[in-house]
């Protein structure tokens, strides 16, 4: 059986039967207003809703009756989740009498709360003992449906039908037509009511009503593909023909074919790094290779499971980072055609609007103007369909492409408040309010931008955060077999590539990918001898060489200014009214140097790529004479100044200036420009000469000496470069700086011209396993420190490909001294370099140690009073493995608290660390037991332990009497700086340990001040022996 609980209809309320053991009987009433009344008429429910929703306070009170505390009501949704569930139940054979009601009963049924049958406030009604009666109120009810009274004034009636529901043959009496079925709401896909309205048609629902459904599961809240598929068929069959056409035709444009190979890139979770409060820039955080979270499926699929844990009416912000030419709007242009094609059914509506529309001026624009009037949108979106977007924005997705190209994002997230969807203001007003979540609450905003700047703050904020990092060395070279699909010169252009390491490694951003594929194939339709520029520099002469050639006089210059001074206001598009003649506009654009933008309001034009704007602008400052000589190291970006430093916004522009200088002038500025305007540049070139010269590579920062490279590479000059590499200081430490595959290539060259050895730290690089290889190869490179778990990882990569010389090398020349461990992630990662050496060993007929662990001497373990605790342990069973450990340190100014258990685990492995000189166990919460365990386990350290400190821990005077026993044996013992100090022994644990310490004439001093002694028993201490220290 199933049981139905419909709210109450008008004029059925009876008064309780006050406990007559009599059953009631309750008649079913005129239903006015009723459930089955709406089932029954021809008129759109939700026209119902609506002229509910606007009756006055005077019609309200009219219809007080559901405002009784003690009645409970039931929703449409609720009502609709309730059929289902008995289908479902339907299928077992059982037979239940249930319904959900919420506890809440408000007195304002504008503002009554949909409650949720997965909250806690969902009751059950319970039949009452005792004869129910079915009462046939109407003269003919479908077969198998009965009405039951008589259940108290919880619940005027409940329908009660055996079976299979009725289907649309069943007629009710004559007070209506008849029921065919429930349909779906044409705004809630999740609800079979024909009258629960969309949570846009709300706008004075509570917030906890909105928020009910957060503890229901992936798979509650979210159809199968099948399911929502049909739903969406049907939602669309039943939108204004206006929208349809609106969502087709955006649909078609999103399914535009992309212009060039489609390649996908890897995407990776990201996060922040915790920046002070006086910072506005915050990076990424650098995650070792080998612990980079990867996505799978792509970003089409994070929006989708995303999409099923967002609350209702709650925004969704995304934001997906990466440098320039890596791929970011690739990504944001294949989610719209993944939604075109049906693969992100829960959004109605997918926008492109790329950042540097929106740097309109003007306070007249409306959100209608933010989606389509200054994006590429196919449609002018009229008031009925805006009207229908605005009411659905859980069912929108935003895409805001270029984010950094908006100055002061900062300020986007202050303000008195959004505006409305209606209020005319600023686009930047219109952003601030999105982000902000008080425009078009609901709806999905996917940002990307490089991560640079002042975004900072707007980041912080995101849902989540992702990186594009660009392509693999697989990845470019199936772009390049993709671009030259079904041409001959397909494997000529991998093998040239291939011959070029330092633009194979370059390759890994998609935009310099192309770039090559372009000159390869202009370099391979000529039918000579074919080879590719060992620089960046001589990759883009290359591309515009021809350009150059068929262009008018002075374009080149003159875009090359154009793009200088667009750089320099952080822009990358311009007017077509912005060149200097209509003959250089054409010659641009004939030449693919800028392109049209399309969708523009204006006749926009944009340049191909990033790159080649930061290129025409390092042009431009070769040959200008507006540039002061002594001005132009600064556009090096090597030593900012501190007053007006140059902000680098044109990242590129460092490497190409030097190359442009420094290049020989027949193959680069002269094939550009002409022999005789490149040789304004000579005077450059001596100033340029003079500064680098003058720099000391060991003196700046990695990042810097980095870039210093890169130049010195571009430049292509002998003297500049052995200058450079020969000034590299011996110990090269990168930690905590980014290297990317270009990087690691250059690092690698400079080591190989310097002729000496050096040391290299890589810790928190991200470096490739490519790139970690090819410089712990390198025969300079003695000693190198990287990422435990990357250093494992190409192990055991080496030793699957049978690099045995390789691998042999690695791990000889691998240390971890002195080794810190501050996360749960370094003690585990320390556990499997020691799991890797034992299985070696037991593999191997020789036992043979890692001289990584075999030589560690030092050892901190900094975990603080959460994780210490719970990490201790491993890295005791660990300790026995460094034989050559000589110091320990358990506090490294961060409270441990590895407590007594920890003392007992660490005194087992004494009889293995035969050379430990130092151990510190101070603020570790160690009690008298602790002392005790300890002070029985150190005559094993008599031979080698030196110093010992136990302050700040809960030793009394038994565990001092246990450690004064122990000291005559510590016959190496030295120093006991802090050894008792700050505990909570009295006056007779002192006295024993100053007796104890006559015993001992090795030891220099005794620190044992502490606030439970009084201080003239330490000061006669004092007196009696000067080496116990009062300090």
């Amino acid at each position: 059986m199933r049981c139905l609980a419909p709210p109450h209809p008008s004029g059925s309320y009876l008064p309780d039967p006050q406990g007559s053991g009599q059953c009631a009987t309750m008649e079913l009433g005129p239903l006015e207003g009723g459930y089955l009344e709406l089932l029954n008429s021809d008129v759109d429910p939700l026209h119902h809703y609506h002229l509910y929703d606007q009756m006055d306070l005077a019609g309200e009170q009219e219809i007080e009756l559901y405002s009784e505390p003690d009645m409970d009501t039931i929703n449409c949704d609720q009502f609709s989740r309730l059929l289902y569930d008995m289908e479902r139940e339907e299928e077992t054979g059982d037979t239940v009498f249930s319904a959900a009601f919420p506890e809440e009963h408000p007195t304002d049924l504008k503002h009554r709360k949909l409650a949720d049958l997965s909250s806690p406030l969902v009751s059950c009604v319970t039949l009452p003992a005792g004869p129910i009666q079915f009462i046939s109120t109407l003269p003919t009810l479908p077969q198998g449906l009965w009405q039951v009274s008589g259940l108290g004034t919880a619940v005027s009636s409940i329908f009660v039908y055996h079976g299979e529901m009725p289907q649309a043959k069943h007629t009710l009496p004559a007070s209506g037509p008849a029921v065919h079925s429930l349909p779906k709401s044409p705004t809630r896909p999740g609800s079979t009511s024909p009258f629960a309205p969309s949570a846009a048609d709300l706008p004075s629902m509570p917030e906890p009503a909105l928020t009910s459904r957060t503890d229901a599961t992936e798979d509650e809240t979210s159809p199968p593909p099948c399911q929502a598929t049909a739903e969406d068929a049907i939602q669309l069959s039943k939108w204004p023909e206006a929208v349809r056409q609106f969502h087709h035709s955006l649909q078609d444009w999103h399914q535009a074919e992309p212009t060039e190979p489609e390649v996908e890139v890897d995407l990776l979770r990201a996060r922040l790094e915790k920046g002070s409060h006086k910072s506005q820039e915050r990076e990424l955080v650098i995650v070792d290779w080998a612990e980079r979270q990867p996505v799978s499926g792509g970003l089409a699929e994070v929006l989708l499971a995303a999409s099923n844990r967002r609350r209702l009416r709650e925004t969704q912000v995304i934001a997906m980072l990466g440098k320039a030419g890596h791929g970011k709007s690739h990504w944001a242009q294949a989610v719209g055609r993944a939604w075109a094609r049906g693969q992100l059914p829960q959004y109605d509506f997918v926008f492109y609007v790329p950042c540097y529309r929106l740097d309109y001026p003007g306070d007249t624009y409306c959100l209608k103007d933010l989606l389509c009037s200054p994006g590429p949108q196919p449609l002018a979106m009229d008031e009925e369909v805006f009207s229908h977007i605005s009411r659905r924005p859980e069912r929108i997705l935003l895409i805001l492409d270029a984010f950094e190209e908006l100055e002061a994002q900062d300020s986007f997230l202050h303000g008195a408040g959004g505006p409305t969807c209606t209020e005319p203001c600023s686009f930047r007003a219109l952003l601030a309010g999105l982000l902000q979540r008080r425009l078009m609450q609901g709806c999905t905003l996917l940002l990307t931008a490089q991560p640079r700047g002042r975004l900072a703050q707007v980041l912080g904020k995101a849902d989540a955060l992702f990186e594009v990092t660009g392509f693999s060395t697989e990845q470019a070279q199936t772009y390049v077999t993709c671009y030259f699909k079904g041409s001959e010169h397909r494997e000529q252009a991998l093998m040239l590539l291939q011959d070029q390491p330092f633009l194979l490694s370059h390759s890994h951003s998609p935009t310099l990918c192309r770039a090559v594929c372009q000159l390869l194939e202009t370099l391979l339709q000529r039918g000579e001898e074919a080879k590719l520029p060992s620089t960046l520099t001589g990759l883009y002469v290359g591309l515009l060489d021809r350009a150059a050639r068929d262009s008018p006089p002075g374009a080149l210059v003159g875009l090359a200014k154009l793009a200088w001074e667009l750089g320099r206001r952080h822009q990358s598009t311009l007017r077509e009214d912005q060149f200097p003649t209509e003959q250089i506009r054409t010659w641009a654009v004939t030449k693919s140097l800028v392109q049209p933008v399309p969708g523009a309001a204006e006749a926009e034009l944009a340049f191909s790529s990033f790159l080649l704007q930061c290129f025409l602008g390092a042009l431009w400052l070769a040959l200008s004479s507006e540039i002061k000589d002594k001005e132009l190291p600064q556009f090096l970006a090597l030593t900012p100044r501190k007053k007006r430093p140059y902000d680098n916004w044109m990242e590129g522009v460092p490497r190409f200036l030097a190359g442009l200088i420094f290049q020989p002038r027949a193959r680069c500025l002269g094939a550009l420009v002409g022999s005789a305007a490149a040789a304004s540049a000579d005077k450059k070139q001596k100033v340029l000469t003079r500064y680098l010269k003058r720099l000391q590579p060991r003196t700046l920062q990695a990042g810097r000496l980095l870039e210093l490279l890169h130049c010195a590479h571009e430049a292509s000059e002998a003297g500049i470069w052995m200058h450079v590499v020969r000034e590299l200081p011996a110990c090269l430490s990168f930690l905590g700086t980014r290297l990317t595959p270009p990087d690691a290539h250059v690092l690698g060259q400079a080591l190989q011209a310097a002729g000496r050895d050096f040391s290299l730290d890589l810790r928190g690089t991200g470096i490739d396993p490519s790139g970690l290889g090819n410089l712990v190869g390198l025969s300079c490179v003695t000693r190198f420190r990287a990422a435990l778990s990357d250093t494992v990882g190409l192990w055991e990569s080496l030793q699957q490909r049978g690099e045995t010389q390789l691998l042999q090398a690695a791990e000889d020349k691998f240390t971890i001294e002195p080794f810190k461990a501050k996360s749960l992630k370094d003690v585990e990662d320390l556990g499997h370099l020691v799991q890797t050496q034992r299985l070696r060993s037991s593999s191997e007929d020789t036992v043979r140690e890692l001289p990584a662990v075999r030589d560690l001497k030092k050892l901190e373990f900094a975990l603080g009073p959460t994780l210490g605790p719970q990490a201790f342990p491993k890295l005791a069973k660990i300790l026995p493995a460094f034989s050559s450990l000589q110091h320990l340190d358990l506090d490294s100014l961060s409270d441990n608290k590895i407590g007594d258990t920890g003392v007992s685990q660490l005194s087992a492995t004494f009889p293995q660390l035969k050379a430990l000189e130092t151990l510190n166990l101070s603020q570790n919460s160690i009690t008298d037991t602790g002392a005790c365990t300890l002070a029985e386990a150190l005559p094993l350290l008599s031979a080698s332990l030196l110093r010992l400190s136990l302050y700040n821990n809960c030793i009394c005077d038994m565990g001092a009497e246990s450690l004064a026993r122990v000291l005559p044996e510590m016959g190496s013992l030295r120093g006991m700086e802090g050894v008792v100090q700050f505990n909570k022994f009295t006056a007779v644990g002192a006295q024993q340990l100053a007796a104890s310490l006559r015993k001992c004439p090795r030891v220099e001093t005794l620190a044992m001040w502490t606030p439970t002694i009084p201080f003239g028993v330490q000061e006669h201490l004092h007196q009696l022996d000067s080496r116990i220290s009062l300090r």
